[in-house]
């Protein structure tokens, strides 16, 4: 989507010998040794990097964390690829991805996947097929401007107002994946996420899309008890009822935005029936991967 994550950083000069690096984020840091600094990807970006320099970060979002929409691994990537702009450095979208993957999940070792690390390097609309192993082929889903728009048009996004931390829900996918109990869920997802290309490339109408939306967010439900609850399940349940042909929970469950299929004419219903839903966020489709608007000093995604 359109909405962005901002970072600026430029090299910190030795104008304040009690501080040797500032990164503010929401709340600000003043650090000696980079090693100390608290925010994880920061510290493990720039111990990525080798960066033992001072340096001055500062981050700004338009949207909130812990929402379930990317917003960590677009900051990841983001910072990524400030670094390499202001070593003077070319990376291209791959080994962006491949290198902010890295770091997440290697270097902080948090329990993530590679979808949202993908999409915010490259932009646009991708076919991701992850395995076997590390293998990853992204590969541009072609489609016409009037269907990309009848899809913007067809698509609700609401943040419920209640922010999550999916760490543990991800844990146990993990847990679960590693042990084969989510063998055949994977399959019946793999199955819909290739069904769904296929109607994508043949530009089909949203109540075909939005089944197989369902469907997924039937399956997902399966993975671990606690990806929904009573309340997120009414949520759905009500979209559903005031005329959305699918939908599901962003992210890993727990909390954060929903995202709803439903013809246009049927927005204002649903919006009026969802008093759970506190925001609802405009958007577009974003062409673009994350880029450099300054070289030297300014990066957005």
């Amino acid at each position: 989507m359109d909405h962005s994550c901002y970072v600026t950083i430029s090299r910190k000069p030795n104008f304040f010998p009690e501080y040797k690096s500032r990164i503010a984020y929401g709340t600000i840091e003043h650090v000696t040794d980079n090693t100390k600094i608290i925010h994880p990807s920061v510290r493990e970006c720039l111990r990525f990097f080798n960066f033992e320099s001072g340096i001055d970060i500062y981050h700004a979002g338009d949207l909130p964390a812990r929402s379930g929409i990317g917003s960590s691994s677009s900051f990841t990537v983001g910072l990524v690829k400030a670094i390499h702009g202001l070593k003077n450095s070319k990376v291209t979208k791959r080994q962006l991805a491949e290198e902010a993957i890295f770091i997440e999940q290697k270097m902080i070792k948090e329990s993530v996947g590679c979808q949202d690390q993908i999409a915010a390097a490259y932009g646009g609309f991708n076919v991701i097929k992850l395995g076997p192993g590390n293998k990853m082929k992204i590969a541009k889903l072609v489609i016409s401007f009037t269907y990309r728009e009848y899809l913007r048009r067809s698509i609700l996004l609401g943040f419920t107002g209640l922010s999550r931390d999916g760490t543990s829900i991800m844990k146990q996918h993990v847990s679960n994946i590693s042990q084969g109990k989510s063998e055949e869920l994977l399959r019946e997802i793999n199955q819909i996420s290739e069904n769904a290309q296929q109607l994508l490339k043949t530009e089909e109408d949203i109540e075909k899309l939005g089944k197989l939306l369902n469907d997924s967010w039937v399956i997902k439900r399966d993975f671990t008890p606690n990806v929904s609850n009573q309340h997120f399940n009414q949520i759905y349940e009500i979209a559903m009822k005031n005329g959305a042909v699918g939908g599901k929970l962003m992210g890993a469950g727990g909390g954060g935005s929903f995202y709803f299929l439903a013809p246009p004419q049927k927005h204002a219903k649903i919006r009026s029936a969802l008093n759970q839903i506190k925001i609802w966020v405009p958007f577009k489709f974003a062409t673009q991967g994350s880029m450099l608007l300054n070289r030297s000093s300014i990066n957005i995604i």
